[in-house]
Formats: C-alpha cells, sequence, structure tokens
C-alpha cells in the first residue's frame, strides 16, 4: 500500500472496528496504521459513528501533519514513539478495554494460562512501571511510549512475539504487522485477560491506587484550563 488515501480508509475501517468488537466505550480508543514514514491516526475526541475517512490524519514520524484538517489522536506521540523503536510493527492500537484495563489498573501482567492466549502472545503480557511525576510533567505521551519501548528493551522481550503491553495504571497499547493485524490482537488481548480473570479469581487482587500526579493529569489534559483533548474551538 503506497497511497495514502487508502491508508487513511483502512485505519478508519479499523477505528470503527473498535465499538463493532466491543473494545472501547465513548472515544476512548485510537487506531493507526503506518507506511514507510507516515502514519494515519484517528483524530482526537471525534465519535466513532460520526467519523469519515477524510477526518483521520497523517502526521509524520515527528509527529507534523501530512494530510488532515483535525487534531490527530491525543495518543499520537505513544504510537509514533512504539513505531520509531520497533521497526517491525505497521499498525497501534490503544484500547480502555474492560479487562485489560482492570490488570492495567491491577498493576499485574496477563498471565499465559492456556493455548488461547499462547495463540496470540508469546508469553505474559507485560505491565511498564508508572512514569514519575517528571515523566507525566513533560511529554507525557512522549514518555508513556519510551517506557513501553523501555520495558521491552531491558526485559528482551520481542515486540513482535509479544505484540501488546499494559501501560500501569492506564490501559493495553497493541500492535501487530498491519492496523487489521494490531485490531485483531487487541481483541485477542481483551479476551485473555477476561479468561485469566475469571481462571484467577481466588487469587485475590489488590490493585495499588493510582498516583495522583497521574489522576490529575488524565482530568485535566480533558478538562482543565489549559485542556488539549478534542479538536477544541473550530
Amino acid at each position: 500500500m503506497t497511497d495514502l488515501s487508502e491508508l487513511r480508509e483502512l485505519v478508519w475501517q479499523q477505528n470503527k472496528r473498535l465499538p463493532a468488537e466491543g473494545l472501547v466505550s465513548l472515544t476512548w480508543g485510537n487506531v493507526s496504521g503506518r507506511v514507510a514514514d507516515r502514519v494515519a491516526i484517528k483524530p482526537s475526541g471525534v465519535p466513532y459513528p460520526n467519523m469519515t475517512p477524510e477526518d483521520i490524519v497523517v502526521v509524520d514520524l515527528d509527529g507534523n501533519v501530512v494530510e488532515g484538517h483535525l487534531r490527530p489522536s491525543i495518543d499520537t506521540a505513544t504510537h509514533l514513539a512504539l513505531y520509531r523503536a520497533f521497526p517491525d510493527i505497521s499498525g497501534v492500537v490503544h484500547a480502555h478495554s474492560t479487562y485489560g484495563t482492570v490488570f492495567a489498573q491491577a498493576r499485574l501482567p496477563i498471565e499465559c494460562l492456556g493455548t488461547t492466549h499462547a495463540d496470540h502472545f508469546a508469553g505474559p503480557i507485560p505491565v511498564t512501571r508508572q512514569l514519575s511525576a517528571d515523566e507525566v510533567a513533560t511529554a507525557y505521551e512522549e514518555n508513556t511510549g519510551r517506557v513501553i519501548v523501555e520495558h521491552f528493551e531491558s526485559n528482551g522481550i520481542n515486540p513482535v512475539y509479544v505484540p501488546g503491553v499494559l501501560a500501569a495504571g492506564h490501559a493495553p497499547f497493541v500492535w501487530g504487522d498491519s492496523a487489521v493485524t494490531a485490531v485483531d490482537n487487541t481483541v485477542a488481548l481483551e479476551a485473555s485477560a477476561h479468561m485469566a480473570l475469571l481462571t484467577g479469581m481466588l487469587t485475590g487482587l489488590r490493585p495499588d491506587r493510582l498516583e495522583d500526579w497521574i489522576l490529575a493529569k488524565h482530568h485535566e489534559r480533558k478538562h482543565g484550563v489549559n485542556a488539549y483533548y478534542g479538536q477544541g474551538q473550530q
């Protein structure tokens, strides 16, 4: 695929899959796809039913808008950090899916308890460390990606074989060799998380409370004086 209009169409289709697959509520997720040094991604805060292929935003690997009339997803910097670090991936999904997010909030990896999980992930789906207050205050979204990359590199995890991670206190990020595969892997992660939770109900999950600075950042970026989620005033 070389035509950016084709890439935008594909990414639009895969974003529409998120609510269809039961992976998101409201606008809690985004899909991107890459061709060479161009990345197409969902626009920030646009409801899935209202979105058109023309709304999909194309950026370069530095985040500069190449095509599109809307703001790209608030999570664009995280997607780009993953693309830059993992050259074999061409699709990324971030979705606050229920069961994957439960494990992310519990700061627990999704252990491989059966073959359903093993068909998609060659081992546990890991959980990152939490970002520091300084990392949140400066380039939060980019640092989210850096922490994911740090975890994979420091633990010798191959992102091709384990195409997903739980950002601690946040939600899953999942990827693949295309936007289609990335959404498929997100479906698989959510199913694996659901089954792992049911299998391990007797273990007793005791999640830590979300750090104050993370709570504040997430609330303020949508509702604060300097909020930057969504399209703002057009």
